[in-house]
C-alpha cells in the first residue's frame, strides 16, 4: 500500500457524515507506518474502545474507508478464534466481529455487516510475517505467502462490496 495522508485518509470514508469522517481519530505516526507491509491500514480509537477504522485501496485504485465497532471483551480463557481474512487464532479478544454501518441509505436505516478480524487490525503483517502472534497462531498453510495475500485482498473486497451495496 502506497503511504496515505490524513487528508486522503478522511476523504476515503464511505460508511459516515464528513463531519463524522472530521472528528474521526486518525493515528498521528502515519510516517512511521510500515507501508510496505500493508495491504490495508486499520487502526482502532483510543478514545472510544468499541471503534476503530480501516483504508484500503480497492482493485479499481479507489480509496474506501470504512468505520467499524466492535462488541466488548469476552470472558472465555479457553477460547479461541479465527480471523476471516489472515487465518491466524488468537486466545480471548484477538479476534472480534466488527460491524461497518452500509453506505448510503441502507446504513441511515441502521443495516450493517460484519467480519471476524483479528482486534489489532494487522492481518497483513501477519500474513507477511512482520509480527508475531503467539506460537501455533499461524497454521502451515500450502498456499505461498503471495496466495494469502490474494486471498486476504479477496476477501475484504468482498466485505467492502457488502458495505457499498
Amino acid at each position: 500500500m502506497e503511504k496515505l495522508t490524513e487528508s486522503r485518509i478522511r476523504a476515503s470514508f464511505v460508511n459516515c457524515s464528513k463531519g463524522e469522517a472530521a472528528r474521526l481519530y486518525i493515528p498521528h505516526d502515519l510516517d512511521d507506518r510500515p507501508w510496505e507491509g500493508l495491504d490495508f491500514f486499520g487502526w482502532r480509537d483510543p478514545g472510544a474502545p468499541d471503534r476503530c477504522a480501516l483504508v484500503a485501496e480497492r482493485p479499481d485504485g479507489a480509496l474506501v474507508g470504512i468505520t467499524l465497532r466492535f462488541p466488548p471483551p469476552q470472558r472465555g480463557f479457553l477460547q479461541r478464534s479465527l480471523c476471516s481474512l489472515c487465518y491466524t487464532t488468537h486466545p480471548r479478544s484477538g479476534v472480534s466481529l466488527l460491524t461497518a454501518r452500509r453506505a448510503g441509505r441502507a446504513g441511515r436505516e441502521g443495516n450493517s455487516v460484519g467480519l471476524y478480524m483479528c482486534t489489532d487490525l494487522a492481518c497483513p503483517l501477519y500474513v507477511r510475517g512482520l509480527k508475531q502472534a503467539e506460537p501455533g497462531a499461524r497454521f502451515e498453510e500450502s498456499l505461498s505467502v503471495e496466495g494469502q495475500l490474494e486471498r486476504l485482498n479477496t476477501k475484504l473486497n468482498e466485505f467492502l462490496d457488502k458495505v457499498l451495496a
